[in-house]
């Protein structure tokens, strides 16, 4: 398997992996634990180094690096996209609704009133039906492989002779 796709493939499944876990615990239910979800960061990045020292290591320069490392970051990105739809939509279909509770009994109890609660979670409900929700997290996963790469890509690439 080409090393883009195949680690592509490591960092969807591993992010998707630690996602499942993560809403399996109920940690998305916490404000104390809300921000273990952003350990997809770590693993995309530890993800991107392995996978960049490879394509380092079959010759790629520094723009080589940069389109490699947001491939394999759009490749990652469709299978979250998928995984993440399945999750909200068939394994966990309530993970929406703990995640609005969860907000608003912090907005309650940061002290906002009840009109102004009511408009956040209206302006939030826009963005967490499941298909959106996904397609961010793709998203997102792209945007930071892509600045993730042009950083790695400084550091890991081949030298020239």
């Amino acid at each position: 398997m080409n090393t883009i796709v195949k680690t592509g493939v490591i960092l969807g499944v591993l992010c998707e992996i630690w996602s499942y876990l993560y809403v399996a615990a109920g940690w998305h239910r916490s404000p104390a634990t809300l921000n273990l979800f952003w350990v997809v960061l770590l693993i995309q990045l530890f993800v991107l180094i392995w996978g960049l020292r490879q394509t380092a290591a079959e010759g790629r320069g520094y723009g080589g690096q940069l389109v490699a490392g947001t491939l394999m970051s759009i490749v990652g990105g469709i299978l979250i996209l998928i995984g993440s739809y399945v999750c909200q939509t068939i394994v966990f279909p309530n993970y929406g609704r703990e995640v609005a509770a969860m907000q608003e009994q912090a907005m309650r109890a940061a002290g906002r009133s009840e009109a102004e609660i009511q408009q956040l979670m209206a302006m939030a409900a826009k963005t967490t039906a499941p298909i959106v929700s996904s397609a961010m997290g793709c998203i997102g996963t792209v945007i930071t492989g892509f600045v993730m790469s042009l950083i790695i890509g400084a550091f890991v690439r081949a030298k020239k002779a």
